[in-house]
């Protein structure tokens, strides 16, 4: 069986780039930056569920997305989690939080709907993310 996002990622995000295990997503809630990181492993739930070699690309692959948004946003604080109550498929959460977001300091879950982004905003986020 071949990888397949699930539908409820492939409904709510954007699709901003394929890394060598991942694939990067952006929620479209132009609120926060607010990106998904989930692992190319067909069935994989939890981090567990990768081999050693894939847990460790998985890893540096967050690392480097974490790393990549504290210098674009440079955020108050960096989310970071893999929940999965609502979407089994293992992902992880990356969320630039600032004190002045409409959520602050609580989750960003449902809290507000979501606002897309438009087109305009997401060339120059696309640009300022060099993905």
């Amino acid at each position: 069986m071949a990888f397949e996002l699930a539908p409820e990622l492939q409904r709510d995000c954007i699709e901003l780039a394929q890394w060598p295990l991942s694939t990067v997503l952006l929620m479209n809630d132009s609120q926060y930056p607010w990106f998904i990181l989930v692992p190319k492993v067909d069935g994989a739930r939890e981090i567990i569920d990768l081999n050693e070699q894939q847990q460790q690309q998985f890893w540096q692959e967050s690392k480097q997305l974490s790393e990549l948004l504290m210098a674009v946003f440079t955020p108050e604080k960096l989310n970071v989690a893999a929940l999965g109550n609502m979407v089994p498929q293992l992902h992880i959460h990356h969320i630039a939080r600032f004190t002045h977001d409409v959520a602050w300091p609580k989750p960003v879950w449902g809290l507000h709907p979501a606002i897309p982004y438009t087109d305009e905003q997401l060339i120059g986020l696309k640009k300022a993310l060099a993905l």
